[in-house]
């Protein structure tokens, strides 16, 4: 199989009053296709650091932000496919009697994914559609031409059901949109972030952040699909899964430090 390196990293510049326990979740998790080379992270000034793996099996560290300024840093070195996910238009939907028990979790409600209060309008809408991928691809469709990407329109408190009233968001809140739709319909979708370098793709003149996209349970496997991009892309590195972006934050400060700057590089590196 072809390949291709990706840098891909971050780094967080913090003030804080008072010592800040903190949660970080930018690491990629290393499984196939995905391989990482190398990786480091730093912290200034150094701090102790501990990692462990959560519920979803996501890699996450924790630390505490000490008072004053601070700097983490993370950077990586993967390898990805030199191509892009799979498609499969024959893949059906399965009958929620079918579904794995594992699976059923990502049919239910949770903090910004509303299938309940967006139900009438995902039946409305893609009801009477063919079951299967096609109908997800059209609800893939739907949002990305219903909303308007716009950068910091939307904030911690936007559930999917808002986004859809107001007709804009962030990349988060168009996958948020598309998983409230299919598990109104009794198919199972979650909530997946990582890096997205522009791999064969015009480069995007914003600043590149992480990217959020959704994985859909069909016959007997998740598949990719980005209500965002609406295409299939090259270079996805994946960082977290979970219900929706509740589960799988890039960084969860237990008290109120200043964020006083963000980068995210994510970008292909010639051999």
């Amino acid at each position: 199989m072809t390949v291709r390196q990706v840098a891909v990293g971050c780094e967080f510049r913090y003030f804080a009053q008072v010592s800040t326990p903190t949660v970080f979740q930018v690491q990629p998790r290393a499984e196939a296709p995905i391989s990482v080379l190398k990786a480091a992270t730093s912290i200034e000034p150094e701090t102790p650091l501990r990692s462990y793996v959560d519920l979803y099996g996501n890699p996450c560290q924790r630390l505490v932000i000490p008072a004053g300024q601070s700097v983490f840093r993370y950077d990586a070195m993967v390898e990805v496919p030199d191509a892009t996910e799979d498609v499969d238009v024959t893949a059906p939907e399965c009958l929620p009697d079918d579904l794995p028990n594992d699976v059923l979790l990502y049919t239910l409600p949770s903090r910004y994914c509303l299938p309940d209060m967006l139900g009438d309008e995902a039946w409305s809408r893609f009801g009477g559609l063919p079951r299967g991928y096609t109908r997800v691809q059209a609800i893939c469709d739907h949002v990305n031409g219903h909303l308007v990407f716009q950068y910091g329109s939307t904030g911690a408190l936007s559930t999917a059901s808002d986004v859809n009233a107001a007709g804009f968001g962030v990349c988060r809140d168009f996958t948020h949109l598309a998983i409230s739709f299919c598990r109104a319909l009794n198919i199972p979708a979650r909530y997946v972030f990582g890096y997205l370098p522009d791999i064969d793709v015009p480069p995007d003149d914003s600043a590149m952040d992480f990217a959020a996209w959704m994985e859909v349970w069909l016959g007997d496997r998740w598949w990719t699909f980005d209500p965002r991009n609406n295409r299939p892309r090259k270079g996805r590195v994946l960082i977290g899964r979970g219900r929706d972006a509740a589960d799988v934050a890039m960084a969860t400060t237990f008290g109120a430090p200043q964020l006083e700057s963000m980068l995210v590089v994510a970008e292909e590196k010639s051999s």
